[in-house]
């Protein structure tokens, strides 16, 4: 053992704050996560290993890139609670998916195509490139049906950035819930994406925790993550103020 090593201690993990998990990417072959069902079952075991129990699936249902449907999505659910049953593993695994706010949305929604999360919660993207047209007129007509929507990463959104932008408090204050990414809060997207996921923090605008995983890569980013004093923090802040457990059947 080096003299090094006997003054350097490893901190201890943290757990995530929440156990349900309503943002990751692992269901195998549907988009850009998980490529096949064995990454699926080792991205969910590392999940469990952050304390999470429950696992509501979100692939991606894109306009052009990811096409997803319930005949597409629902073999992969089936395929990956197969292969968790097999190794003895019993964590609830189910799907919703991430909808980007775009035509086909808008499409597989009018035809009913759309598989919301218990409660009917329903987690919606934007587009990395601008706001999409009409959001607030969206957002308002999905509550009218019902339904809950919950924007995923906000934080990510350039053009909701800088000082003297009140989108954030014109799409919450619409009630309009918040999901902010455990990767931004790690610093894996950039500096500002981290310092506006403290700031929605500060301001208690965030409603919902997610991994956002798709892959290893992530998987050891949350993990050094969560030996952190940052995450400690982080999570102190959001103490008795998260939603994710309010998803159930």
């Amino acid at each position: 053992m080096s003299i090094l090593s006997i003054f350097t201690k490893k901190k201890e993990p943290v757990k995530l704050p929440f156990t349900t998990d309503i943002h990751c990417h692992v269901l195998p072959g549907v988009d850009d996560g998980s490529p096949d069902v064995e990454t699926s079952v080792a991205l969910v075991e590392r999940m469990q290993g952050w304390g999470i129990n429950r696992i509501i699936a979100s692939p991606h249902v894109t306009e052009s890139t990811f096409e997803n449907t319930p005949d597409i999505l629902d073999p992969a659910l089936e395929e990956l609670q197969t292969a968790l049953a097999a190794r003895g593993n019993n964590i609830e695994v189910l799907r919703s998916s991430e909808n980007r706010i775009d035509d086909y949305f808008r499409e597989l929604l009018n035809k009913g195509l759309i598989q919301t999360m218990p409660g009917d919660y329903i987690l919606v993207e934007c587009s990395f490139i601008q706001e999409p047209w009409q959001i607030d007129q969206f957002l308002y007509g999905l509550k009218i049906k019902g339904l809950r929507p919950i924007l995923a990463h906000p934080e990510r959104y350039f053009y909701y950035h800088g000082r003297d932008n009140h989108r954030y408090t014109q799409l919450h204050d619409s009630g309009t819930l918040f999901q902010i990414n455990v990767l931004s809060l790690a610093g894996a997207y950039g500096k500002i994406e981290k310092k506006v996921a403290e700031d929605l923090i500060a301001r208690g605008y965030v409603d919902f925790l997610g991994t956002d995983l798709h892959n290893h890569r992530h998987a050891d980013i949350i993990d050094q993550y969560l030996t952190t004093s940052d995450a400690r923090k982080h999570f102190k802040a959001l103490e008795g103020r998260l939603m994710n457990e309010r998803i159930s059947n």
